[in-house]
């Protein structure tokens, strides 16, 4: 689990500050502690792969920090979606295909399944791209060799190796999203104008404020998580031997607590490395003229003053901006490839979960390799894996709202959840949810037409 690897080291640390008898009591709260962190975290970390990366920083580089304020209002609206499909997942003892399967007609079914497939598979697409780009920056090999490595590399490590063992390992390689908030306080800020900016918001009635606002919507609040982080509960429950009545899982009486926790730290991390993401793009990058983000290169520059102290600044930023971008997408990948199993192997009764073997579960990991090699395809149609990243994001933002409108009725549904329902402020705020992200594609569709 997460908790071992980082308890590991904290072991060593707490055996050189405290004695023996206190150590023991130190380590065993702090092991209750990150017991209880799981798929709300590594779902957060997901969240923040290459297409975020790509487009908070578009976003900083085009408006300043003009949609800074959009952190602080998703990070409620996330939140409680993916609260309402953590639950629903825990509740039921189902992924959201198989709830929705179990409560609808086959058109709905179809529907939701098809639009994660779809969405999923084209942020697949652009974000092995987006690895083969990155890795260009710091090694001088031709695109198409790395973007078929990188594929390679993924589909044997997800089919082959436990998903916790491979994310315990990329987890460190995230670290590498830390260099945004340290960027943030090394570069001189206009801190008045940034914290305005925070809690006013901005908004300009044209085309590409609201072609943006969507894709930072739709990367943040995306289709994959929702169906993502309902599996993953069902995973977890798993392997913690969960007894169950009457088909139901039988909870404890701090589990949804413990859920609540893990998903909002999950959240909070993933909102403020958005925030750090987009006050860097804007401070580096829109305030010396760069405006459009074109290539992984350019990205790569919003992190050049970490660096610029050493000679070899450019290499430098390169080098931590490549890491950032492989890492990430080398452990979001695998969730995209893993939702779109879950819901295609729920909806038709087929065995599932990344902790079976590949023998006892062909048609999950069939997905996930059909899925990935036609991610893989799409980096051959001549679109640039930068830009293509945005697009991802767009596309997210709109199949995002049918998807939460069901989430909504389902969490609310007593039927199908019982005393864990959704109160009245988390059925709120996902409602709001759902009507933000309706406007905000409206909006769009809106301007464009009016040209």
């Amino acid at each position: 689990m997460f908790s071992t690897l980082l308890l590991g080291n904290l072991q060593v640390l707490i055996v050189l500050v405290f004695p023996p008898y206190w150590m023991n009591k130190v380590f065993i709260k702090l092991k209750k502690v990150f017991a209880i962190f799981g798929p709300g975290l590594i779902t957060g970390a997901a969240d923040d792969d290459p297409s975020g990366i790509a487009t908070y920083t578009q976003t900083g580089a085009k408006f300043g920090y003009g949609q800074l304020w959009t952190v602080l209002v998703m990070l409620p609206l996330m939140t409680a979606v993916q609260e309402a499909c953590a639950r629903i997942g825990a509740v039921t003892g189902h992924g959201l295909s198989a709830v929705i399967k179990a409560n609808y007609n086959k058109k709905v079914l179809y529907s939701a399944v098809l639009l994660v497939v779809v969405a999923n598979t084209i942020n697949i697409g652009a974000d092995i791209g987006a690895l083969a780009s990155a890795a260009q920056l710091i090694i001088p090999v031709n695109f198409v060799i790395l973007t078929l490595g990188f594929t390679a590399l993924i589909l044997v490590l997800e089919i082959f190796t436990t998903y916790r063992v491979y994310a315990n390992i990329l987890k460190w390689l995230a670290l590498a999203l830390l260099a945004y908030p340290l960027t943030v306080f090394i570069v001189h800020q206009p801190w008045k104008t940034i914290f305005l900016a925070t809690f006013l918001p901005h908004i300009e009635l044209n085309f590409e404020f609201f072609f943006i606002i969507t894709a930072v919507l739709g990367t943040t609040i995306s289709p994959y998580m929702f169906f993502w982080q309902a599996s993953e509960e069902v995973e977890e429950e798993k392997i913690n031997h969960v007894k169950h009545f009457n088909g139901k899982p039988v909870l404890g009486v701090n589990f949804i607590r413990n859920l609540r926790i893990d998903n909002f730290t999950g959240m909070i991390f993933s909102e403020l490395a958005t925030w750090s993401i987009i006050v860097v793009a804007a401070t580096v990058l829109h305030q010396n003229g760069i405006t459009n983000v074109d290539s992984a290169a350019d990205a790569a520059k919003a992190l050049e003053p970490l660096v610029q102290t050493f000679p070899h600044a450019g290499f430098l930023a390169k080098l931590i901006f490549a890491i950032g971008i492989i890492g990430l997408g080398l452990l979001g990948i695998p969730v995209l490839s893993g939702s779109a199993a879950y819901a295609l192997t729920e909806a038709f009764n087929m065995k599932q979960g990344l902790n079976l073997k590949l023998k006892r579960a062909h048609g999950f990991y069939g997905i996930i390799t059909i899925s990935t090699l036609i991610g893989l395809m799409i980096n051959f149609i001549g679109i640039d894996p930068i830009k293509a990243l945005v697009f991802t994001a767009v596309f997210n933002g709109v199949a995002a709202v049918p998807l939460i409108f069901l989430i909504a009725r389902i969490a609310r549904n007593k039927k199908i959840m019982g005393e864990h329902r959704s109160g009245w402020l988390s059925n709120s705020v996902v409602w709001i949810t759902f009507i933000v992200m309706l406007l905000s594609a409206v909006a769009m569709f809106y301007t464009l037409a009016r040209g």
